[in-house]
């Protein structure tokens, strides 16, 4: 099996990373076909928002370690993760970058680079059965996908320190609690919790979705001055969109906007 990509109603798409594409994520039989069709979502005008997700009891997980052995072995280890993260962290920075909002719909295990792919999430829903780890250290490897830059941002220097050099597995009450989720949700309801998720988060226009997840972003690379004259110039750009127009004739009117009307947005 491979990734599987639906599209479950206008503008929300599920992408689940099935089999061995769940299991052996980063390896360069499966990696590129992940990123397929990520791609392929963010780069469609008409999808608003991806849920992502993985198969059984894995999220996204795992290496191929008979690959890994074999560069070894041939001296091309360097190599092949230099292709493997010349295919991830280029995606993880459109994810981030894209005005499509991206939910990781977290079922099981999700490590390495996949963990990578689920902090790169605008917003992470998880079931019980969840779990986060690094798995760098027990590999003699050190941090990718990331996850050194996005970690601390949600749960914090220290508790990021101690992830990675104790080598943790969080269960999915200890990700809740540290911040790494925002929700844990039963099994049974997860895909459809994160789609509810995608639908209210993606329902704005285009401009704001993309502004608001840059602005973030950068915030904590910004002295307050810089950052304000930053907020400046991109507000200033929302005064020219279809959205803005749109937004202040809803407030007038006394509607609910409807920002999927509005091309440019």
């Amino acid at each position: 099996m491979t990734v599987e990509s639906n599209q479950v109603e206008q503008g929300i798409v599920v992408i689940k990373m099935a089999g061995k594409t769940a299991t052996q994520s980063f390896s360069m039989e499966f990696l590129p076909q992940i990123a397929k069709e990520i791609d392929s979502a963010l780069s469609n005008s008409q999808v608003k928002a991806i849920v992502l997700t993985g198969e059984g009891r894995f999220f996204s997980a795992g290496a191929d370690i008979n690959a890994f052995a074999a560069a070894i072995e041939n001296k091309e280890a360097p190599k092949l993760i230099r292709d493997l993260t010349g295919i991830l962290h280029p995606l993880i920075m459109r994810m981030r970058q894209s005005p499509t909002i991206c939910v990781a719909a977290v079922n099981g295990a999700c490590a390495g680079g996949g963990l990578g792919l689920a902090l790169a999430c605008d917003i992470r829903i998880a079931s019980k059965e969840a779990k986060m780890a690094a798995s760098y250290s027990g590999m003699g490897l050190s941090p990718d996908g990331g996850t050194t830059w996005l970690l601390p941002r949600l749960v914090g220097s220290q508790i990021s320190r101690k992830f990675f050099f104790e080598n943790q597995i969080w269960t999915a009450e200890e990700c809740l609690k540290y911040g790494a989720v925002d929700q844990l949700v039963d099994e049974s309801i997860l895909i459809s919790t994160s789609i509810e998720v995608a639908r209210k988060w993606s329902s704005w226009g285009n401009h704001t979705k993309e502004a608001t997840k840059h602005l973030l972003d950068v915030q904590s690379n910004h002295d307050f001055e810089t950052h304000l004259k930053h907020e400046r110039t991109l507000i200033e750009a929302a005064g020219t969109t279809d959205a803005f127009k749109e937004g202040v004739n809803a407030f007038i009117e006394k509607r609910k906007p409807n920002f999927d009307q509005k091309s440019g947005n």
